[in-house]
């Protein structure tokens, strides 16, 4: 028979180390909590990147949101555009970053490009969450369409990494001509929880961008690319994405051995444009 009065000895030798496992665990998830948004929205320093770029001919942009956040873009007009489009960018980038980028799509596309910043980035005010940053694309989409006397489901949306979520949103409630989404993920607590295993990210974060079930409202031409050698936002993610889009027009264009802050290929902007000209119509 086992000794049952040796059990409350067991519990006591048993027990401190218990309570410092139990301790350092509940500190971590603290700490992980209170650094989520840094770890989501790492916004670059407002001095980097070269904020008076003369020669790309772009236009400065003020706007609001609806909670009276004041925003910041850059215009890229085309003098005879076919289609225009709204750029949304990762989370480690700002407008200056991607200046080159857009002015770049602006001339191979033909088409007007605008990019902005969500709150906390840039020139940008507020402080990013995901429904503040989902409110600035949203108002950064009629702000567009209405200087182009257009409607919102007018607008093309292209979005890369984070930006990918921002415009799956904005595609879901406001529609879109096409949706463009670039080495983005189905579901940000997805990406979090692989690079986190030992935490319950699923259960604690706050900002969890669920394109999955937001992409279920958008029914329009879509296009996406993704690197087979992505680390931050494995390709297997980017086509659970793809395989949720209800729709039949779609296209998911890979990347072998390319990462996922890598310049795309030449071949990927000709595919786009190709894309685009397919999928979109003239407009003044």
């Amino acid at each position: 028979m086992s000794d049952v009065s040796s059990t409350p000895t067991v519990w006591l030798a048993v027990w401190p180390w218990l309570r410092t496992i139990l301790i350092t665990s509940l500190g971590l998830l603290l700490v992980m909590t209170f650094l989520e948004r840094w770890l989501v929205y790492p916004a670059p320093p407002v001095d980097r990147g070269d904020w008076q770029p003369l020669t790309l001919q772009h236009e400065d942009v003020w706007f609001t949101a609806p909670d009276g956040t004041r925003l910041h873009g850059w215009l890229f007009r085309h003098p005879d555009p076919q289609t225009a489009i709204i750029y949304c960018h990762g989370n480690g980038e700002h407008v200056a970053d991607n200046a080159e980028l857009v002015a770049r799509m602006r001339d191979q596309l033909q088409a007007t490009l605008f990019i902005f910043d969500y709150r906390g980035y840039g020139k940008s005010a507020g402080v990013p969450n995901e429904a503040g940053v989902i409110s600035d694309g949203l108002a950064a989409q009629r702000w567009l369409a209405n200087h182009l006397q257009l409607e919102t489901s007018d607008l093309v949306l292209m979005g890369r990494s984070l930006g990918g979520g921002v415009a799956t949103a904005m595609a879901a409630e406001q529609g879109a001509r096409a949706l463009i989404l670039v080495s983005t993920f189905g579901r940000m607590t997805d990406v979090a929880a692989a690079h986190y295993r030992w935490l319950p990210v699923r259960l604690l974060m706050c900002n969890r961008y669920d394109s999955i079930a937001r992409i279920q409202q958008y029914k329009g031409p879509l296009l996406q690319s993704h690197g087979t050698a992505d680390q931050i936002v494995p390709v297997e993610m980017g086509r659970q994405l793809f395989d949720a889009a209800p729709t039949s027009n779609k296209v998911f264009y890979e990347l072998p051995g390319y990462g996922h802050n890598d310049n795309p290929p030449a071949s990927f902007y000709h595919n786009l444009a190709e894309f685009l000209a397919a999928n979109t119509a003239h407009r003044p």
